[in-house]
């Protein structure tokens, strides 16, 4: 696990699957994911000053697993879109990928590296719908982006010219080049809100997996063929 400084208040945490990042607002910050399950008190020792909020792109335990754990440890308000909510709370499991072929092995590989069996529920919960403004970074604005998961969302600061894609957007292994992600409910979802994204015309993006892609970007046509990364993405 690494610290990456990308701006002076942006940081990523990088995990063995998947990555957070860290946005400082004076002696305030937000994590965006929290990394799998065991990566709370590595999180914590991170985090300059007071953690506000822990803001939850989706479901999925490589992004939500250190959230309860880090909540608890710091009082930190936790927030998910509402269509995913239930899954982040442990009510009910969330829907699974309809897999490529080739991204079965992938998937597999992903569960092998992260920690089995069920990790620690946010105590609270707060639910969040497309368009809600969120108070840091001079105003994010939640967007949701489904296709992923049902209730995925991004994150626009546009003061900044940052966004927080999740898991909607990837930075190919091969290129660096903004691809739409992988182990998706809905791939057709996925292919409308990754050219959402990339029509706000971002500065720098954040991805879930892979480098954080600096510029503005446009989508690959839909038909292009995508090779598949050579590790969990």
């Amino acid at each position: 696990m690494d610290v990456i400084a990308l701006l002076p208040r942006l940081h990523l945490l990088r995990f063995p699957v998947g990555q957070a990042y860290l946005w400082r607002d004076g002696d305030e910050s937000t994590l965006i994911d929290a990394g799998p399950a065991g990566s709370a008190g590595w999180i914590a020792a991170r985090v300059p000053g007071r953690l506000r909020r822990i803001v939850l792109t989706h479901f999925h335990e490589d992004h939500v697993g250190g959230a309860g754990e880090l909540a608890a440890m710091t009082g930190a308000e936790v927030l998910a879109h509402r269509l995913d909510a239930p899954a982040v709370r442990g009510e009910v499991p969330g829907p699974p990928p309809v897999f490529e072929d080739w991204e079965r092995p992938l998937h597999a590989e992903a569960l092998r590296q992260l920690p089995q069996g069920e990790f620690t529920r946010p105590p609270r919960l707060t639910e969040l719908s497309d368009g809600d403004d969120l108070d840091f970074g001079g105003g994010a604005r939640v967007v949701h982006v489904p296709g992923h998961t049902p209730g995925s969302i991004a994150l626009h600061l546009p003061r900044h010219g940052v966004l927080f894609a999740g898991d909607t957007v990837a930075a190919s292994p091969t290129d660096g080049m903004p691809v739409p992600g992988v182990f998706n409910v809905d791939r057709s979802h996925t292919l409308a809100s990754y050219a959402q994204l990339a029509a706000l015309v971002p500065n720098l993006t954040c991805v879930g997996h892979g480098a954080p892609i600096m510029g503005a970007w446009t989508p690959v046509p839909a038909s292009t063929p995508i090779p598949p990364p050579p590790s969990p993405a």
